[in-house]
């Protein structure tokens, strides 16, 4: 009785061949539709491009009066991005979507590990971090914060040199 049970569950070698011929032409279709369509995945990559700047400026640049120009430097590096972020999209992407497009038809009796049930969710007691860091993690905490500290001035320094040394370019 098990043994029928595991022959309905497990798919045959023509389902599968079956299946592995499907996942080859949907990654064919995808890269041809990349392909045809070139123009929308610029336009797509260029707002990716221009959001993903912007935060990523406005989260690691804690001095405001940076990221003015910063975003202006991230708005000339854009055409570089482009040509990298289009090599890498075709190369990847058919793959990638593919991929996750055969992930999402899975039909799995078990949940899956990144969503417990009800059962397993278990409440977690939150202690203040200060109360329970022993003196010498403390110590490389505040070392940690310092040295963050001096690697944000030194790449403060490193762009306004960079930006000046641009502007002698320039005259």
């Amino acid at each position: 009785m098990q043994n029928l049970q595991r022959q309905q569950q497990s798919p045959s070698n023509q389902e599968r061949q079956t299946e592995i011929e499907c996942i080859q032409e949907v990654m064919l279709l995808l890269d041809n539709l990349f392909n045809r369509e070139e123009a929308t995945v610029k336009s797509v990559l260029d707002c990716l491009y221009d959001v993903g700047s912007i935060r990523l400026i406005n989260q690691k640049v804690s001095i405001k009066a940076l990221r003015g120009p910063l975003k202006g430097i991230a708005r000339f590096t854009k055409p570089v991005f482009r040509i990298f972020a289009l090599r890498w999209f075709k190369k990847n992407s058919p793959w990638l979507i593919t991929r996750w497009l055969f992930n999402q038809v899975k039909f799995e009796d078990k949940p899956s590990a990144s969503q417990p049930t009800d059962d397993e969710v278990t409440l977690i007691d939150v202690v203040p971090v200060q109360n329970t860091l022993p003196p010498l993690v403390e110590k490389q905490a505040a070392e940690i914060n310092s040295l963050r500290d001096r690697v944000s001035w030194l790449t403060v320094t490193v762009i306004v040199l960079a930006f000046l040394g641009c502007l002698n370019l320039l005259t």
